[in-house]
């Protein structure tokens, strides 16, 4: 995800609104005035259309659509990339664009390819770079989101624990930040026995993943759930529902996502990443439903479904998360079906005890074409997490309010609650949308982001 090259040889582009087509096009000669009823464009949203002049070059017009229309995408230019020929084009009139910071990255985004394993030719339209706009910030959203993407969509045939604990060292030496991880039989010596119990049927190890970074400001800790595939274990998934589980492990790759974002900036926070990372497969040793299993805090759980793993893993990583008192502990997992089920695929379900924390980070996601939304931590319900054997269960039964009591549950396992944020999210996108292309995306990083120094501010 680039800009181009140079503004030499760069299609002009005018942003043109529906309902002021006729008023623009004014302004245009007779060629070109005649190629546009020709193709019939109206401005209408997405629409795009390159068009001759009498002096023998080219335009191009990006129709905006009106406000109605742009509400029913996240990104508008990102439509009107889609439909234009491969080249240059430099948005002339670039004060016709609200929110011109975004479009642009939903321009940029729109033109990722995941071509690991695949030759492709570049039939990009790259955008020139606006001298309005903070262009390097842009590219580290934009850079920020490939990183994401790359490691979502990557296989686990090559990104199982030990490659995602690759990546994630990469990352912290290309940031300067410091690196360590637990490995294997070391997760019982050092006390975190669920994600060691969750991975130990992996032909590749179970670890705990850690980088830090800064020494001054808050304490900022973000935990990303880091299953890189989840067979359900022994209460194994149906294939239908098994076929995407590569992205099981979105919530590392979002909290990475928002540490590049951190991390490109001068924030100044002291920055701690957690990344427990393992595989929940099938063997001789797989954890069963109905065992006891004892938490890094001495909680004890009930496992009543061994495909509510996520929440095991995160328990001992939270818990150690704890144990440093940050200011702010956020997590991020690809969690339950529950949490589609209540907001769809496209917005991203979160929890907070406090209510001025969720309209910040409500404002903050429309701001950045980022959409969040509040979910209670809903304590009449924290009953249904309590069975008679043990202190948790997993998976409790009845089948209601999902999202919540495995939010509820990981609540358990932080001291400060109220300094707690989780979300629930899906990071996938299932078909082709204007800067959505189809397969691993971000949800959630840019409005965290824009909302961490308000949520530390208050």
């Amino acid at each position: 995800m680039k800009f181009a090259d140079t503004r030499d040889k760069a299609i002009p582009a005018y942003c043109v609104e529906q309902d002021r087509i006729f008023e623009k096009s004014k302004s245009f000669d007779a060629v070109t005035k005649d190629w546009i009823n020709q193709n019939n464009f109206s401005g209408s949203f997405g629409q795009s259309v390159l068009c001759p002049t009498e002096k023998g070059d080219a335009i191009a017009l990006l129709g905006l659509g009106n406000k109605n229309s742009r509400r029913r995408s996240r990104f508008s230019l990102a439509a009107n990339a889609k439909s234009l020929p491969a080249g240059s084009y430099e948005i002339v009139n670039p004060e016709a664009v609200e929110n011109l910071e975004i479009e642009v990255l939903g321009w940029l985004i729109n033109n990722y390819v995941f071509d690991k394993y695949k030759n492709k030719k570049d039939s990009q339209a790259y955008l020139v770079k606006p001298k309005i706009i903070d262009a390097n910030r842009v590219l580290q959203f934009a850079e920020a989101e490939a990183l994401a993407r790359n490691l979502i969509n990557t296989p686990t045939s090559d990104m199982g624990p030990e490659d995602l604990a690759s990546a994630t060292r990469n990352f912290a030496n290309k940031f300067g930040a410091d690196y360590s991880e637990i490995v294997g039989e070391n997760l019982i010596a050092k006390n975190f026995p669920l994600i060691h119990t969750v991975g130990r049927a992996s032909s590749q190890e179970p670890r705990l993943i850690e980088i830090k970074s800064g020494n001054v400001g808050p304490k900022v800790t973000l935990v990303g759930k880091g299953v890189c595939f989840d067979t359900g274990g022994l209460n194994i998934k149906p294939g239908r529902s098994m076929s995407l589980m590569k992205k099981d492990m979105g919530g590392a790759a979002n909290v990475l996502a928002l540490a590049s974002m951190i991390l490109s900036t001068s924030m100044n926070i002291q920055l701690r990443v957690i990344i427990p990372a393992v595989e929940n497969s099938i063997s001789e040793n797989s954890f069963r439903p109905g065992d006891i299993l004892t938490a890094r805090n001495g909680s004890t759980v009930e496992i009543n479904n061994t495909d509510a793993e996520g929440r095991l893993v995160l328990a001992d990583a939270l818990s150690f998360a704890s144990e440093d008192d940050p200011d702010l502990i956020i997590s991020m997992a690809t969690l339950t079906g529950a949490a589609r089920v209540a907001v769809g695929a496209d917005i991203a379900p979160f929890f907070s005890e406090r209510n001025e924390v969720s309209d910040i980070l409500k404002a903050s996601g429309a701001q950045q074409n980022d959409p969040v939304w509040p979910l209670p931590f809903w304590d009449p319900y924290e009953k249904m997490i309590e069975p008679d054997t043990a202190d948790l269960d997993n998976s409790p039964s009845g089948g209601y309010g999902g999202a919540i009591t495995a939010a509820l549950f990981l609540r358990r396992f932080v001291t400060k609650p109220n300094s707690y944020i989780h979300f629930d999210i899906y990071s996938w996108s299932d078909t082709n949308k204007p800067g959505l292309p189809k397969g691993g995306i971000t949800q959630g990083p840019r409005a965290i982001f824009d909302a961490l120094p308000k949520i530390l501010d208050i």
